[in-house]
């Protein structure tokens, strides 16, 4: 197989028709990301549009979940990691020393791997980050912990035990809980690294569901080993390989007419 040059020049002309109209929400450009010496990211660059769900596809260790990381600054968690290039939210980049990463992470909000509702009751789980962010007022709390609960589709299912123990729900329950507690902060960007793995099918399409009804309001990123997944779910998606973005799209156009072999290969279950 001939080398793929790893950059954005397998654009295609639907992803450009599907954002004509759209504003972007957060441009990456040039991203370089490290482990100490070891380079995780090789200078990506990609768009992401208001009020569309964005796929990162590829297999294990090509950089997806370190990519999703580094929008909203998770990777400073890790002391020897170190970021190059620009991430703009808005046209402000998010790794200004000005930023408040607190408040960035209140505009972008993050769903993980597994399910991991803190060991408080429902109520709880949900107003954590308005807690953390200040808001005192009870009414208010309570308001938006209703609202977050049913925005994730899963008040009329724990109303009744809503002071109960997070963990004792199922685990699409308790992922559903953690996405209200994502949103309870008025989010404009939802990140999910792989939020349906750990999953049961049947939690699985409850989750997709969602997903489908939250892109009316917010700029949603999701990464996934499933191109079942990322196929109903996504509008735009971008494959990764060793670091670096080899090629972006329409979704349909990336399943059906991809214009690298490697980007076929990998979604048709060759190598991966």
């Amino acid at each position: 197989m001939p080398k793929v040059q790893a950059t954005s020049s397998g654009e295609s002309v639907t992803y450009k028709e599907i954002c004509v109209d759209k504003p972007v929400k957060i441009e990456v450009k040039h991203l370089n990301f490290y482990y100490g010496k070891v380079q995780a990211l090789q200078d990506n660059s990609l768009d992401f549009h208001i009020n569309e769900v964005s796929a990162l596809i590829g297999p294990s260790g090509c950089g997806k979940s370190t990519f999703l990381r580094c929008l909203n600054r998770m990777n400073d968690l890790i002391s020897i990691s170190r970021v190059e290039g620009n991430i703009l939210l808005d046209g402000l980049d998010i790794y200004d020393p000005s930023v408040d990463v607190v408040m960035l992470r209140s505009r972008i909000g993050m769903v993980f791997q597994k399910p991991n509702p803190f060991p408080k009751t429902i109520f709880e789980n949900v107003a954590y980050g308005l807690r953390v962010n200040g808001f005192k007022n009870k009414t208010f709390i309570e308001q938006r912990v209703e609202e977050s609960l049913k925005l994730s589709a899963i008040w009329d299912e724990v109303k009744d035990r809503i002071h109960k123990s997070a963990l004792e729900l199922s685990g699409g329950q308790q992922q559903r809980v953690c996405i209200a507690r994502a949103l309870a902060v008025e989010p404009e960007i939802l990140l999910m690294d792989e939020p349906c793995s750990a999953l049961d099918p049947i939690a699985t399409q409850k989750i997709e569901e969602l997903i489908h009804q939250l892109k009316k309001s917010f700029t949603i990123i999701i990464v996934t080993h499933n191109m079942q997944q990322a196929a109903r779910v996504s509008d735009i998606t971008a494959f990764f390989y060793m670091g670096r973005l080899i090629e972006k799209g329409g979704t349909d156009t990336i399943f059906t007419r991809p214009k690298l072999k490697q980007t076929q290969d990998y979604i048709t279950g060759r190598f991966g």
